[in-house]
């Protein structure tokens, strides 16, 4: 989104997923205190951009995890070097961050360098951790050219990452990519088995996107997320060090995996709801019990955020996607013997093993919206960027709102903002606004 609107031009709708723009950012939801790696963290007030609708805000807190007590890390960096990879935009900024990220690396870590352009090989054996000049000078050496053959590097790196692994530690891919894979398996459901299967070795996947043209973002999610992993798109060298420097642990290092929620709405007091983004990481609601299907991964001191809105019971209005009432025939009434005196808006189950562990733990928390407006700044500013999200999507589901309006609710969430991140958000708002 950055590298369109800095671009001057507003990016395809399809280029925007609302949750990843809302999770973005860091959010400041309390640690977990009870023993457990997530802390829930509820929250109601009014939707921006439908006032007579409320807006939930879940937030999750994984447990902070002191560097030096991480466990050691098996890092596999496979870097695609293909033509398609040409450039100081790609694998230019690719080599800087990577040999940033060698630089943070402790020493009881282990590098190891796979590349793949018309053919994949091992460009770095190994290596521990404090032979950093090593790691660098190979980094340093790699050249783009040829096609692109991806299945052969995702083997490789797994080959590479499985002849080194360290029990009870991080082994962990970090693949370097466009995602423009066109030779060998190619197709988003032919590597999703190859990446799948190996996560279940306890061999996880981060994928680092770079690039802008032909960039293959759906596949480059498919393999983050099958990988037990997660995505970043690297557009310049902040965002680098954002990623592989300010976050990472929470990058690189899991606190919990397989994590799965379910929310359940009391009728009593919610008429209709829905999620905001998330359109790609739905699950059967038979899923949410079962150990053997794969969710996400979270990191030690991630914060994930999910928003519903929610139309409470009483209250009127249109609401997309229904459908008028038929003129030739009724339409069967739906009765329903529920009755609750419970306030309660809506419960949250959350599911997630500890790593390496076979059975998931449960954990939920209930919330009462007590009505009014007394929000977070969290809050204002999650709602702003979700808002801001749905208009460049033209979401049916947009509402009232308006680019002054996000403008103006995200600038009642600043002050935490040590980095400087929301103030270049309301920067990007106010260009797309001019756009």
């Amino acid at each position: 989104m950055r590298r369109y609107i800095n671009q001057g031009m507003l990016p395809p709708a399809d280029a925007v997923r609302v949750e990843e723009l809302v999770n973005y950012f860091s959010y400041t939801y309390p640690q977990p205190s009870d023993g457990r790696p997530v802390h829930i963290d509820l929250e109601a007030g009014v939707c921006p951009w439908n006032k007579s609708h409320r807006l939930v805000k879940i937030g999750l807190k994984a447990k902070e995890i002191p560097t030096d007590k991480l466990p050691a890390a098996n890092f596999v960096f496979l870097i695609d070097v293909s033509g398609s990879m040409a450039g100081p935009a790609r694998l230019g900024l690719v080599k800087s961050s990577m040999k940033m990220l060698a630089d943070n690396i402790r020493d009881i870590d282990r590098v190891a360098i796979v590349v793949y352009g018309s053919d994949a090989k091992v460009v770095l054996p190994s290596t521990q951790g404090n032979e950093k000049g090593k790691i660098k000078t190979a980094i340093e050496a790699l050249e783009a050219g040829g096609y692109t053959a991806g299945e052969a590097g995702l083997r490789l790196a797994y080959k590479t990452a499985e002849e080194n692994f360290i029990e009870g530690g991080n082994n962990r891919i970090i693949l370097c990519s466009d995602g423009d894979f066109n030779f060998g398996i190619s197709d988003e459901h032919g590597l999703e088995k190859i990446v799948a299967a190996e996560s279940k070795k306890g061999i996880f996947m981060s994928v680092l996107g770079y690039g802008m043209g032909n960039y293959k973002d759906s596949k480059m999610q498919v393999l983050a997320e099958k990988g037990s992993g997660n995505q970043a798109y690297i557009d310049n060298i902040q965002e680098a060090r954002k990623v592989l420097i300010s976050e990472f642990a929470s990058t690189l290092f899991t606190v919990a995996e397989d994590v799965k929620l379910q929310v359940e709405f009391n009728p009593s007091q919610v008429q209709a709801y829905r999620l905001v983004g998330y359109e790609s990481r739905m699950l059967k609601d038979e899923d949410f019990n079962d150990d053997n299907k794969d969710a996400g991964d979270i990191g030690a001191g991630h914060t994930v955020t999910a928003l519903y809105e929610v139309i409470p019971v009483g209250v009127k209005g249109n609401i997309p996607g229904t459908v008028d009432a038929l003129k030739y025939q009724k339409t069967p009434e739906v009765k329903s013997d529920f009755k609750s005196d419970s306030k309660e808006m809506l419960t949250v189950k959350l599911r997630y093993k500890n790593p390496g562990e076979k059975t998931s733990l449960l954990l939920e928390k209930s919330l009462t919206d007590k009505g009014g407006d007394s929000v977070s700044e969290d809050f204002r500013f999650a709602s702003a960027v979700a808002m801001y999200g749905q208009l460049l999507r033209d979401s049916d589901f947009k509402g009232d709102a308006t680019y002054r309006q996000v403008i103006e609710v995200a600038k009642m969430g600043l002050s935490d903002d040590a980095e400087g991140y929301r103030r270049e958000f309301i920067r990007l708002a106010e260009a797309a606004r001019n756009l």
